[in-house]
């Protein structure tokens, strides 16, 4: 017993040297300072412009990069009525949806839900769910846990040089760990 702790304090006291000579970031892997992000702007990538499945804006508020790809947080600018996304399942990650301006319908799993200003809902990995638009303006927080490839996907779609077709999209959803399963919603 007094060998594995001599053992374990002598594996910690070598790494000591080299650890002094790494930044706290190196270390934690993580960003160690807050940072600010101003109304309107995103970071990174400044606007993102959706191809496809609509022409909404997305602003990385948070990047996965930020935050060792534990979390990702958007905010979307809603600018096409009547369209949302295809039903859809994330295999890795859990979704959340807050409403700051604007109308939403959502279908998670077999449920179906409207959304107003102040409005929340959760939508956990694996399961099915879309949302369409249905104010003539929106706007919303995305947040992703993990961040997963969410931020690859939107930059993708984003840098497409015409429209996509279904077949693209449905390629784009794999390559970025999502699978469509179902059509998109109509407002009721």
């Amino acid at each position: 017993m007094q060998r594995n702790s001599f053992i374990v304090a002598l594996s910690a006291l070598t790494t000591l040297p080299l650890l002094s000579f790494s930044s706290i970031e190196d270390v934690i892997g993580r960003k160690v300072k807050g940072f600010k992000v101003k109304a309107g702007e995103g970071r990174i990538h400044g606007h993102i412009t959706l191809k496809g499945v609509n022409s909404n804006i997305l602003d990385v508020k948070i990047s996965g990069s930020d935050t060792d790809k534990d979390l990702a947080i958007f905010e979307q600018t809603s600018l096409t009525p009547g369209k949302g996304t295809p039903l859809h399942v994330h295999h890795f990650q859990d979704e959340m949806f807050y409403v700051l301006e604007g109308s939403y319908y959502f279908k998670v799993g077999e449920e179906t839900f409207d959304l107003n200003v102040g409005d929340s809902i959760f939508l956990p990995k694996k399961v099915p769910h879309a949302w369409t638009q249905v104010s003539e303006r929106g706007k919303m927080l995305v947040i992703f846990q993990p961040a997963g490839k969410m931020e690859n996907f939107f930059v993708a779609v984003s840098q497409l040089d015409h429209e996509p077709s279904p077949k693209e999209m449905e390629h784009l959803f794999a390559d970025n760990e999502m699978k469509i399963v179902g059509p998109p919603l109509k407002i009721k």
